[in-house]
């Protein structure tokens, strides 16, 4: 993002990066709203809603009120330098006093400073270096992203020699004696910049090939901070569905141990009435009611199976029959409900849930992390030779 107060050079600067007149530059304040110079495969011009739907992660600028209507595109086909790697958002001209805008510039440059990578401030030597709106907004960013601020006296050739910028007494240009000043009352270095001109010779240092090697620089450290994220986010994704297939995996266990512990609570509580109601009718109907039903063999193993509830009874005491018999109803219930608890269970994945995790993980790790890595490796073979990348 370049900013700074009007007639900076920001546009000219951006003009002369790509070394295409894209932007249109003046002494009056010719970029009202916020401009994104991006590269693109033929040249065109982007209005606020197409510049939104270009760039989605914008699109809060639409809460600024009256903002989006001051947005625009340009695409350049150019290839200078590095700007396909780079978009640049020239922001609108500030200036003090009774200067009214269409929206909140403020909030939208601190959004916007928020957001780029790189905050290059153009100060004017033409006597407008120190506008307050400039600085205060400088401020306030530097409170929070201090590193992304650099600082350039602008238009530099028009301001004379290095004496000049110092603020002699024989400066003809008010800005710069303030520009020297905001140096030294902000703790900052302000590089000397301007257009080369070949027809205009000046005796003033250009420092203008330092913006690109800041600008150059900052590209290098976002592929590597954006590669190393990548890396960690996959590694979050990957370890997450692990985590949650996990999870899934305990929770289909301990249902699997609920509903055998809810069978064995239901079968005690249905088994348990069954065998006293029995054994209670074996003792009242007669004998031989139940060798005409069951059969000799069938009386025989019945009798063996409820000897022992017979055994039981016969140690109770007649006046307690009733209680224990109570008593068993009230245990039959408790089995029932303990069996309904039971089954009770946790919810877990459907199996379309834990296929859809599953493939979100391959392609994390077979697909995503591979591309990062080719990716990482294609970057820093522009950097060092093929034996120290073996």
């Amino acid at each position: 993002m370049l900013m700074g107060n009007h007639s900076a050079g920001k546009s000219s600067f951006i003009n002369w990066y790509i070394e295409e007149h894209i932007q249109r530059t003046g002494v009056a304040i010719e970029t009202q709203g916020f401009a994104f110079i991006t590269s693109g495969r033929k040249r065109e011009s982007l209005t606020g809603d197409a510049t939104l739907h270009l760039y989605p992660h914008f699109k809060p600028l639409q809460s600024f009120q009256g903002v989006s209507e001051y947005l625009c595109t340009e695409i350049s086909t150019s290839r200078q330098k590095k700007f396909s790697l780079v978009t640049f958002v020239d922001t609108p001209g500030l200036v003090d006093g009774d200067m009214k805008y269409p929206f909140d510039v403020n909030r939208a440059l601190l959004w916007l400073g928020e957001l780029c990578d790189l905050v290059l401030v153009f100060f004017d030597p033409m006597g407008q270096a120190l506008c307050k709106r400039t600085l205060d907004i400088v401020e306030k960013i530097n409170e929070s992203h201090g590193d992304k601020l650099h600082f350039y006296l602008s238009k530099a050739d028009e301001a004379g020699g290095e004496s000049d910028r110092t603020g002699s007494p024989d400066a003809d240009c008010p800005g710069v004696v303030q520009a020297a000043g905001a140096e030294q009352m902000c703790g900052f270095d302000m590089p000397t910049i301007y257009i080369p001109n070949p027809n205009k010779p000046s005796r003033c240092v250009n420092q203008i090939e330092d913006v690109c090697k800041t600008i150059e620089k900052t590209i290098t450290q976002t592929v590597q901070t954006t590669l190393n994220a990548l890396g960690r986010d996959c590694q979050k994704l990957s370890e997450g569905i692990e985590s949650k297939l996990r999870e899934d995996d305990d929770t289909v266990w301990r249902n699997r141990r609920a509903r055998l512990r809810g069978c064995l609570f239901g079968l005690t509580g249905f088994l348990l009435p069954l065998f006293l109601f029995a054994s209670i009718l074996f003792g009242v109907l007669p004998r031989q009611l139940w060798l005409s039903l069951l059969g000799l063999s069938g009386v025989e193993t019945l009798e063996l199976y409820l000897s022992p509830l017979h055994t039981l009874w016969s140690m109770v005491p007649e006046d307690y029959v009733l209680y224990t018999f109570l008593g068993l109803l009230l245990l039959t219930l408790l089995f029932l409900l303990l069996a309904q608890r039971c089954f009770r269970t946790q919810e877990t994945l459907s199996k379309k849930q834990r296929r859809y995790l599953l493939d979100r993980r391959a392609y994390v790790t077979e697909v995503v992390e591979h591309k990062r890595k080719r990716l990482y490796e294609d970057y820093l073979k522009q950097s060092v030779g093929e034996h120290d990348m073996s």
